[in-house]
């Protein structure tokens, strides 16, 4: 599985590749929604994870941005980690384009439930 994460603090973008490299998975990262996007639209990607808060553009622009691409990029998963999860920013995420939403900090078996779940129904929205 190759996943991209989304993220402007280094130290959460080393604990999230640390952890997926315990279990064979390739992180590319991005430290800023530009990068990300460029990425995306260069690269060939399973998921996203997406922070919310950066100071370029949010996570929520960046999700519409993706869903809004032309190519197949747009259909990609994309799973937002932020520390900030209440009900009505799980509202918004979703309203976005996010397949999930998960709270940092983050456990593996949080995170691999959710893209279980969502790489085996490859729709909807994931609640955690």
């Amino acid at each position: 599985m190759n996943i991209i994460y989304v993220e402007d603090d280094a130290t959460s973008r080393t604990v999230m590749r640390d952890m997926l490299a315990a279990a064979g998975v390739t992180l590319a990262e991005a430290a800023d929604v530009r990068t990300g996007l460029r990425m995306i639209r260069t690269g060939t990607f399973d998921m996203v994870l997406m922070d919310l808060r950066m100071p370029d553009i949010n996570g929520l622009t960046a999700i519409r941005q993706l869903r809004a691409m032309a190519g197949a990029e747009r259909d990609l998963p994309v799973v937002v980690v932020s520390a900030e999860l209440s009900d009505g920013v799980r509202e918004m995420c979703r309203s976005a384009g996010a397949n999930a939403c998960l709270q940092k900090p983050l456990t593996m078996d949080a995170l691999f439930r959710a893209m279980g779940t969502i790489m085996a129904s490859n729709s909807g929205f994931v609640l955690n």
